[in-house]
């Protein structure tokens, strides 16, 4: 049996400085998010021991394709690109339903996530493309283990102060990769220049077909701020002030 393999990535943009007096000064620089980097790792070695072909994603805008490359470069035997219309990272739920629109018919025995993003480390892209595929899910997983003949799978996944938790699930499933479940390997010459000219297949929106009903209206509302006033006077009739203030608005006992 072959193991289909999907791998969502996500670019990132580089966060170190260039160094100074560099012609990259100014420019934004893009790098492959590094929790992603441990999914692909994990997917490259589950390849390298038993039959595998393992396909990344990434939904953005070509900018993403060099990012599909390098993580290509690492093992990966696919790539594509989702193109959601937008030129800046789309809401986790969109991305999630446009990732669900590439898997549902492709039928994965194992789709991996980085925990989370970089940039926006909300762990929630992951989650989401589980709960739309109606597929078992663990996240934070720090160790996994295959039983590809039994059709299961069993996970370690990190909690709170170090705990961690052991689950067991049938495949397919998803799941979210967290730090220090490998060491990501850096790609070698042959296969980065295998990968450099390599044409990367996009898809619009409207190619992925009807996206799921969200079923709720995602709204940013900035919190309501109390006001700010500026206290004058001496020293002396400031802290007077202050204090009155602290004792009125004291809890009454």
């Amino acid at each position: 049996m072959s193991l289909r393999i999907m791998v969502a990535v996500k670019a990132v943009p580089e966060t170190a400085p260039p160094p100074p007096g560099s012609a990259a000064a100014g420019v934004p620089v893009w790098r492959v998010n590094e929790y992603d980097l441990f999914a692909v790792e994990e997917a490259v070695r589950i390849k390298e021991r038993m039959k595998a072909e393992v396909t990344v994603v990434s939904a953005g805008p070509p900018r993403v394709e060099e990012q599909i490359r390098k993580a290509m470069a690492l093992g990966a035997d696919a790539g594509f690109r989702l193109d959601l219309g937008e030129d800046d990272d789309a809401d986790p739920l969109r991305v999630a339903g446009a990732l669900w629109a590439f898997a549902r018919d492709r039928a994965f025995d194992l789709i991996l996530c980085g925990v989370m993003s970089e940039d926006r480390m909300r762990s929630a892209v992951g989650p989401m493309l589980a709960e739309l595929l109606g597929l078992p899910s663990a996240a934070a997983v720090v160790a996994l283990f295959l039983d590809v003949d039994a059709g299961k799978l069993a996970c370690e996944r990190e909690l709170f102060a170090g705990a961690r938790e052991l689950v067991s699930m049938p495949l397919p499933a998803v799941l979210t990769i967290q730090s220090g479940i490998n060491v990501p390997r850096y790609a070698s010459l042959s296969h980065v220049l295998r990968v450099k000219r390599l044409e990367v297949p996009a898809m619009a929106a409207a190619e992925l077909g009807p996206l799921p009903a969200m079923g709720a209206e995602v709204r940013w509302v900035l919190p309501e701020r109390g006001a700010c006033e500026f206290l004058a006077g001496s020293p002396e009739e400031v802290a007077d002030r202050l204090v009155e203030r602290i004792r009125q608005a004291a809890p009454r006992r």
